[in-house]
């Protein structure tokens, strides 16, 4: 994936309001729940906030700004479950959420395949549910509401910054590779790495060519896989790396070092800041040269706005609550509002 300053909240959440078509009559009109009344919901509203790796910074932030935005609406209790990277926990997880009478669910679902199966639970409960951070889709193949970021427009800043500093390094193609740090089964790290690609190629005629690294988009995980990249790849001066998130660019950044190479020829460009501050924090020299700051709190908060305007007073989700974004680096980290973890 920090408590946000003054300045990020000011920056706000654009949001994109979308009618929703309604489905026919059947004829046969159900009771009105609680979530669904025409009059909305009385009394304390109860929300379910399901998340993947809610260890994660990020998410822990996430967490947090869910349940700011409760106190400031007041009235508002949200239950946040760390569901891991258990998909068959987020399964199990919606359901005891319908089971104790929860009035919505938004979740960030550890693999945007259980859509459907979520989703149609929910929606077959009469609770609603939105997505978070990665989108989810229902049995028919439509999208659910969803909260986060444009993963295309965070991967364009990315690649730009990425091109700029190649640029005023002097490297050449023949000297360097672009390591992309990615999960190949996840949609929003597909769009990101391929939003910085499109960014970085219209930047530089001359593209180094692009060796994909496949992850489970943690440190661990992604400085493991780097390390076996960087053997097969000896010899290769320079590095420019960017990925999914602030973990995958972390890995494999370390990595790089770990191989003997400097951070002079090493461009990494963070997705996240949470981690990619540290270094800059401590005054080392570093291969993070920069990170695309995103705000998880903000996030929480979209969501939670949007679901208890939904359970209280009908108004429909909106399609899609897209959450602004900030390029920092060793200078402005600070005054940007990003917290080191």
């Amino acid at each position: 994936m920090r408590t946000v300053t003054k300045r990020i909240l000011a920056a706000g959440l654009s949001v994109a309001a979308i009618a929703l078509a309604t489905g026919c009559s059947t004829g046969q009109e159900a009771a009105p729940t609680a979530a669904s009344s025409s009059s909305g919901a009385t009394g304390t509203v109860e929300i379910s906030y399901l998340q993947k790796q809610g260890d994660q910074q990020y998410f822990v932030d996430q967490a947090n700004g869910a349940k700011e935005m409760a106190k400031e609406l007041g009235g508002v209790n949200v239950t946040v479950v760390n569901l891991g990277t258990d998909a068959n926990k987020a399964i199990s997880e919606v359901d005891a959420a319908i089971a104790r009478k929860t009035q919505g669910i938004i979740i960030v679902a550890p693999d945007q395949a259980i859509g459907p199966q979520v989703v149609d639970r929910a929606n077959s409960a009469g609770v609603p549910i939105m997505a978070s951070d990665d989108t989810l889709k229902d049995s028919t193949g439509a999208e659910i509401p969803f909260a986060g970021f444009d993963g295309t427009a965070m991967g364009t800043e990315v690649g730009k910054k990425a091109a700029e500093l190649y640029q005023a390094a002097g490297w050449t193609k023949a000297d360097t590779k672009i390591m992309a740090v990615t999960k190949l089964d996840l949609s929003v790290c597909q769009q990101r790495i391929d939003g910085a690609a499109a960014a970085f190629k219209a930047a530089v005629s001359d593209t180094p060519d692009i060796v994909t690294v496949g992850t489970d988009i943690s440190v661990t995980g992604a400085l493991d896989k780097a390390a076996a990249t960087l053997t097969a790849n000896q010899g290769v001066k320079n590095w420019v790396v960017w990925g999914c998130n602030d973990e995958s660019v972390t890995g494999a950044v370390t990595a790089v070092a770990n191989a003997g190479i400097k951070p002079a020829n090493t461009i990494g460009v963070g997705l996240g800041a949470y981690l990619a501050c540290k270094d800059w924090k401590a005054g080392q020299e570093t291969g993070m040269k920069a990170a695309l700051f995103i705000s998880g709190a903000e996030v929480g908060k979209a969501a939670v706005k949007s679901m208890v305007d939904k359970i209280r007073n009908n108004v429909a989700l909106p399609a899609k609550s897209i959450a602004k974004t900030e390029i920092v680096d060793a200078s402005n980290w600070e005054s940007a509002g990003v917290v080191c973890t």
